[in-house]
């Protein structure tokens, strides 16, 4: 059963207003949507080092929990926010894994059906966070639809309504910023698989 969008909201209110039991009532709510996430990234690995579903939603967990001040506007602000955590820990995962590997010969995975040139553990989820972040400074919006999207596995549809948009712009807009994305992260290439 999913959690009342008003109910979310509430609780991160009441987090932001300083009341720590908000954050303990807010978790079971968004826990399984996190998990859930979590658990298709883990899927689309094929290497065993990989961090675990539960592993990543209980480092995003403490990273929550450490926050020193909680400043969430809605649950629109706050998924953005987690998916941007979620992002930064598989990010630090793949640094690791190219520190100790060195191109060790694993299988490339993608990181989602949209993304296909862009893998776990590579080189290309690193140039990908790089890109993000040049994106950031020009128009945050399009990087929140793809943190929602491909790093929080929200649908179009859901995508959408957190972001008070369409599902046309969502489209349109993921489709724009996919391309822009993929000619940063692949100077001169054509984007055919993208």
């Amino acid at each position: 059963m999913q959690p009342d969008r008003g109910e979310i909201t509430l609780l991160l209110a009441r987090w932001k207003d300083g009341e720590p039991s908000a954050f303990d009532e807010l978790m079971p709510l968004v826990y399984p949507h996190l998990r859930e996430v979590a658990a298709a990234y883990v899927r689309r690995e094929r290497d065993p080092g990989v961090l675990q579903a539960t592993v990543l939603v209980h480092e995003l967990y403490l990273r929550l929990l450490n926050q020193k001040k909680a400043g969430w506007e809605d649950r629109r602000h706050f998924y953005t926010f987690a998916a941007k955590v979620m992002r930064m820990i598989l990010i630090d995962h793949a640094r690791q894994t190219q520190a100790q590997m060195r191109g060790g010969g694993q299988e490339r995975v993608p990181l989602g059906e949209d993304l296909v040139w862009v893998t776990y553990g590579s080189p290309e989820l690193l140039d990908l966070n790089h890109a993000l972040g040049e994106l950031g400074e020009l128009d945050a919006y399009k990087v929140q639809l793809v943190e929602l999207r491909y790093f929080l596995g929200c649908t179009e549809e859901e995508t959408a309504s957190l972001m008070q948009v369409s599902k046309s712009t969502v489209k349109r807009d993921l489709k724009f910023t996919k391309s822009w994305l993929f000619r940063r992260v692949h100077p001169g290439m054509v984007e055919d698989a993208a």
